[in-house]
């Protein structure tokens, strides 16, 4: 029978992904930190922390994970007239606390969220040293939707979104689609699968997969920081 490891304050290994439960499915260890030295080890292995304030620090590695193509990216009728009614401003970098503290607080209305203060922190950490990017959809100066996540070489491991207005998340998930093919991405990590995800083109990889993805696009050079948008790569629409 498996039993959780747990990881050592003073040593940023992880157990091999491999050795990730079945049930829950993809839990791989405990405990650690959430420094940057540790989160950006556990990207570079496909691991990725997913816990809330009754728990320790859980690390996961699911399999299959759902992930995305930049130039697979769907876009349906409603999704393409709203790009072409030009009513929002997208921006990369501009709002990143912003961004994660909107993902945090409308799930905690919903169903309670992950994204705990420890997390936000962490995260912004991460952006300030050029690791994490927010894409965000403005309208009239009102941030009304957006996603985060990290970028590690020619691959984007996305973290959260958040919508105050219907397809906002999806124009944000678009807009960063198209923005890193256009930078030479080969993959976004979506981890979990959801419908939403799904309707966008997202679509599930083994883990043995991801990892060969890993080991060839994560390595290379990262994208100048901070991140700007090209509106230009949604003319097509």
């Amino acid at each position: 029978m498996k039993s959780i490891v747990w990881l050592r304050a003073d040593n940023l290994e992880f157990p091999p992904v491999d050795q990730a439960f079945d049930d829950p499915p993809g839990l791989l260890a405990a405990g650690g930190d959430l420094r940057p030295e540790r989160l950006l080890a556990a990207y570079s292995r496909g691991i990725f922390p997913w816990y809330d304030d009754d728990s320790p620090i859980l690390w996961w590695s699911p399999d299959p994970r759902m992930v995305l193509r930049p130039d697979e990216v769907h876009v349906s009728r409603s999704l393409a007239k709203l790009i072409r009614q030009n009513r929002h401003v997208i921006r990369m970098d501009t709002a990143f606390a912003e961004v994660i503290r909107q993902c945090a607080d409308l799930r905690a209305d919903r169903e309670g969220t992950w994204i705990t203060d420890e997390m936000q922190a962490a995260y912004v950490t991460l952006h300030e040293t050029g690791h994490a990017h927010s894409v965000e959809v403005w309208q009239n100066d009102c941030l009304l939707g957006g996603l985060y996540g990290i970028a590690m070489g020619k691959l984007f491991f996305g973290e959260s979104m958040f919508s105050l207005a219907p397809n906002v998340s999806k124009l944000a998930f678009v807009a960063l689609a198209r923005q890193l093919q256009d930078w030479g991405f080969a993959m976004i990590d979506c981890q979990m699968p959801t419908d939403h995800l799904r309707s966008l083109g997202a679509r599930a990889m083994s883990r043995a997969d991801f990892q060969a993805v890993l080991r060839q696009w994560s390595a290379g050079e990262n994208q100048t920081f901070p991140w700007v948008f090209d509106m230009n790569v949604l003319k097509k629409y």
